[in-house]
């Protein structure tokens, strides 16, 4: 089994901070696989059931972000699923909004939940980095992350959301590289069909100097041109052998 976590507050009135896109995303699973309703259980809500053939149980944790550790280690403990089975899906500063970073292990980057689950239960477990993007300073980040996310991030989020829920048998898996990359793959432009091209059909780049090859060749020159070159130097020969014979009887 393993255990997918979303961090973030209970209540209505933490449902669409940006804090809150761990348990956005548990739902929008939640939602795709046809898990059954919510129930309270391990200090938080819970759901379980088949994605993509390996059996999960969701948890959002219910006890504040600062304790989240406590939700999770009860969970973990009662259906004894080893750490590097429990998949922790959490907003991050340090990534550009609908940006997703899969990594097992690491620092928790002032992240509270995080903290608390590496505190109660150890820090090698898998971490979801779920991009939110960073208001440019430290003195923001607080009301940032306790803030909705604006109108004009509606398209990108649910995107997101949608492309994790589709990919989740993948995470469920244990395919970390293979989910990112599908989830990446959501957002990414058509390409164009120039693009497409290979190298072969490209058309090559024009250099910025014309090469020796590429130089014009001179026209071929015409017979009649020749024959009046000839001509002219002919009567320039006749005239310069006079001069001499008239240069000559002088002496």
């Amino acid at each position: 089994m393993k255990l997918i976590v979303g961090l973030g507050n209970p209540g209505s009135e933490y449902a669409h901070h940006r804090h809150n896109i761990g348990f956005m995303a548990l739902d929008r699973m939640a939602d795709r696989y046809r898990l059954p309703p919510w129930r309270k259980k391990f200090n938080g809500l819970v759901t379980e059931g088949d994605i993509g053939g390996t059996r999960a149980l969701l948890l959002k944790p219910q006890t504040y972000m600062n304790d989240s550790g406590r939700a999770v280690q009860e969970a973990a403990r009662f259906h004894k699923v080893d750490l590097g089975d429990v998949i922790v899906l959490h907003d991050e500063l340090d990534l550009t909004p609908a940006k997703l970073r899969v990594k097992t292990g690491g620092g928790n980057a002032g992240h509270n939940g995080l903290r608390s689950i590496t505190a109660t239960m150890g820090n090698d477990y898998v971490r979801v980095r779920l991009g939110i993007g960073h208001p440019g300073a430290k003195e923001l980040v607080h009301n940032w992350v306790l803030g909705n996310f604006a109108r004009a991030d509606q398209s990108w989020l649910d995107d997101v959301l949608d492309a994790i829920a589709s990919t989740a048998p993948l995470l469920a898996e244990g395919r970390f590289e293979r989910f990112q990359t599908d989830v990446a793959q959501a957002f990414a432009p058509e390409k164009s069909e120039k693009s497409e091209k290979s190298g072969k059909d490209a058309l090559p780049a024009r250099s910025a100097t014309p090469s020796a090859e590429a130089a014009p060749k001179p026209a071929p020159r015409h017979p009649a041109g020749d024959r009046g070159n000839k001509q002219q130097n002919a009567i320039a020969e006749n005239l310069r052998k006079w001069m001499a014979a008239k240069e000559a009887k002088k002496h």
